[in-house]
Order: structure tokens, then C-alpha cells, then sequence
């Protein structure tokens, strides 16, 4: 008895008897149903992420509540009450008995003074440079696809630091007048001292590091002592050994530039912090790493350069840019010992006598955590987009 194929039907579907036998096939699958409504789109997140349960959705009401009672003060000062124009202080007083916002007017006429301090004024075209030269430098060592990151290296390490102490001090090869460091200030200044710490805590926090975790006892005792002292002080405590005490175990005849002195401080400070972060990732790697590239034939420092490091300071990209951006916070004590940094450019300008209105203090203020939050912000999402990119291999 001859089989009829039915496209569409279930196999081994059998006909009555007396009938003739029919098979059906199915060619099409069946068509996936859809997730449910309220696990995907935006209910879907908010169902997942704000009331997934009841401590979350306690949590959740109670941000929702200080959102609502914080937020629209806020937007009040820095925004609709505020005020953007103006030429001094009458522009942001009290008027009718209302006293108006923020007054960004102040910070409109003073943002030259944030940025290069007393730089002088014919001059600034170097500071410009300067920031356009840093930020190809930055650019080209961030970017992850960029061409010749070898090349990249030695301009922001080498090239860099040397082009902007000529453009900023002064070269008379370049024929380019000498500019005190007591002159500047301002943004530049924080971002010079950010800069310098930044480049030069990793790699001596390696270093220490690495000494710490030594066989050679001398290597290890020095490495641990000065870790140990460096970490038990505050950093206040050593820029003001740097700017008060240093001078008096030196010659008269020798003096140490201000800022210089404060850079090798918060240096050495933050380069202590690494080293920890660093010995951290060390730790956490598998001891089996280590014996397996010894296994190949690896010398210390190749193990170290090609198999160990690179997942050491892998697994320790958030404490490491968690170094950098309170590195970058702290760089607001340098007014503690007179250097004219972005925050003390601010609280010069505040005083002015031009600009004395009940909120332009708050204004000021205001102005630097907005500047302070949008590096810090930059630096962490670059961090996050970092290590998405590099856990990609470790995800199952």
C-alpha cells in the first residue's frame, strides 16, 4: 500500500482502518514563541534592575525619594535661576528680596584665570599647545586600534614630558622666554601635576612590587620600608615635607623649584599605592602560571614581561584607575602649600572684590566638581569599556 506524504503533518500519524495509511512531514519548524512582555524592553530592565526584589524595590523608592527632594533644587540653582551674563557682582545679588542662582557669569569671566592662572597672557598660545600635544598623546595610547602604539609610547613617555617643559618653562633654542613656575597655575597646573604622577606611579609601583615580592632580602626590606612609610602618612604630610623640610638638608647653594618638589611628592606617594594594587594582581594569579612559564624556559623578567604582568595588571584595572582618579582628586591639597593649582585659582577668584555675591563662592565650587567629576567620569568609563574589552576570552 502506497504512503501519501503531506508536507506540513507529524510524522506517524495514522489513518483509520480500512483507509489508506498516510505519513505527514513537517518541513517549516515551529515558529518560537516570544519572550514575555514584562521580561524584556524597558519594563523588562526595570523589573530586573530596580524590582527584582523587596530590599530592591525599598532601595529603589527610597533614591527615588532623595532624587525628588535633592534634584529640583539643584536644577533650580545651577540652571533656571541662574545667572549667565553679566560684567560684576550686580549681576548676581539679590534683587527685590530674591536672591538668584549660581552665577556663571563670574566663572565666564574668570575662566581664563581657572585655566592658565597668571601665565602671561601673550604667552598662553604654549599652554594651548601644550593641551593639544596631551591630548594626541593620550588619544593615541588609548586607543586601542591605533597605528604604531610603539611609536605612541615613546612620544607620550619621552617626547611628550620634553616638548612640555620647553613650551611651558621656556627654551632659548626654540626661542621661547622663560615663565616661572610661580606663574602658573590654574587647570595646567593640576593637570601637569595629575599627568606626571599618573605616568610615573605605575611603573615604579611595579618595581616596588616586584621588589617586595623578592628573594633578595635587601631588595625586599628597602622595597617594604619605604611602601610601609609612604602608605602610613598622609599626602599632606609629604608635599609639606617636600616644600618645608627638603630645603633644609640641602646646600644653600642649591635650590628645588616649588613645583618640582611637589611632583617627585605625590609621585613617590602615589607610586607606594601601585605597588600594593600590582602586588594584589599578583597574588591573585595561579601559582600554575608561573611554574608553566618557568617550564618553557622563561627567564624572570621575560616571565614577568610576557606572561605574568600582562594578567596581573589585568585583573587589576579597577584598582588601578581607582588609584589614578583619587591620584587626580588629590592634587586639590597643592593649595595647602601655595601652589597655584585649578582649585586655588578658584578660590583667588572668589575673593575678588568685583565678583563678592552671596553665591558666587558656591558657583566656584560648584564649576570645580563639575571639571573634577568629568575627568574622573572619563577615566572610570574608560576603565569599564577596557575591561569588557579584555574579558571577552574569560567569558564561557
Amino acid at each position: 500500500m502506497e504512503e501519501n506524504l503531506a508536507p506540513g503533518a507529524l510524522v506517524g500519524q495514522t489513518a483509520p482502518t480500512g483507509a489508506l495509511a498516510h505519513a505527514y512531514v513537517r518541513v517549516e519548524p515551529v515558529p518560537s514563541l516570544p519572550p514575555p512582555p514584562g521580561t524584556v524592553g524597558a519594563i523588562g530592565w526595570v523589573r530586573a534592575n530596580l524590582f527584582s526584589s523587596p530590599a530592591n524595590t525599598a532601595l529603589t523608592i527610597v533614591a527615588a525619594l532623595l532624587a525628588a527632594w535633592v534634584l529640583p533644587g539643584m536644577v533650580s540653582f545651577l540652571l533656571t535661576d541662574a545667572v549667565w551674563s553679566g560684567a560684576d557682582r550686580e549681576a548676581c545679588v539679590a534683587k527685590n528680596g530674591v536672591l538668584p542662582g549660581a552665577c556663571w557669569a563670574f566663572v565666564k569671566d574668570r575662566i581664563s584665570f581657572f585655566i592658565y592662572g597668571f601665565y602671561p597672557i601673550d604667552q598662553r598660545w604654549r599652554v594651548d599647545l601644550f593641551f593639544v600635544l596631551g591630548a594626541i598623546g593620550v588619544g593615541w595610547m588609548l586607543w586601542q586600534n591605533a597605528p604604531r602604539r610603539d611609536i605612541g609610547m615613546i612620544y607620550f613617555l619621552i617626547v611628550l614630558p620634553l616638548l612640555s617643559y620647553w613650551l611651558l618653562g621656556g627654551n632659548s633654542w626654540l626661542g621661547l622666554s622663560a615663565v616661572d613656575t610661580a606663574r602658573w597655575g590654574g587647570l595646567m597646573v593640576t593637570l601637569v601635576v595629575a599627568g606626571v604622577g599618573i605616568v610615573a606611579s605605575l611603573p615604579l609601583g611595579i618595581l616596588l612590587a616586584l621588589g617586595r615580592r623578592s628573594k633578595l632580602p635587601v631588595v625586599k626590606f628597602f622595597s617594604v620600608m619605604f611602601i610601609e612609610f609612604v602608605r602610613g602618612v598622609p599626602l599632606i604630610t609629604v608635599l609639606f615635607m617636600a616644600n618645608t623640610m627638603l630645603p633644609l638638608f640641602l646646600p644653600d647653594n642649591i635650590t628645588v623649584d616649588k613645583l618640582l618638589r611637589a611632583l617627585v611628592g605625590i609621585g613617590l606617594f602615589a607610586s607606594a599605592y601601585m605597588a600594593e594594587v600590582v602586588r594584589a594582581g599578583l597574588q591573585a594569579l595561579p601559582k600554575g602560571q608561573y611554574e608553566g612559564a618557568m617550564a618553557m624556559g622563561l627567564g624572570y623578567w621575560q616571565m614577568m614581561r610576557l606572561i605574568v604582568l600582562p594578567q596581573a595588571l589585568k585583573i587589576t584595572i579597577p584598582n588601578i584607575v581607582n588609584t589614578y582618579i583619587g591620584l587626580f582628586k588629590d592634587t586639590s591639597l597643592l593649595l595647602i602649600v601655595g601652589i597655584f593649582d585649578f582649585l586655588k585659582a578658584i578660590e583667588t577668584a572668589r575673593v575678588d572684590p568685583q565678583w563678592a555675591a552671596p553665591t558666587t563662592s558656591a558657583t566656584g565650587y560648584a564649576f570645580a566638581a563639575i571639571v573634577y567629576f568629568i575627568f574622573c567620569y572619563g577615566m572610570a568609563s574608560y576603565a569599564r569599556s577596557m575591561e569588557r574589552r579584555l574579558s571577552v576570552g574569560d567569558k564561557r
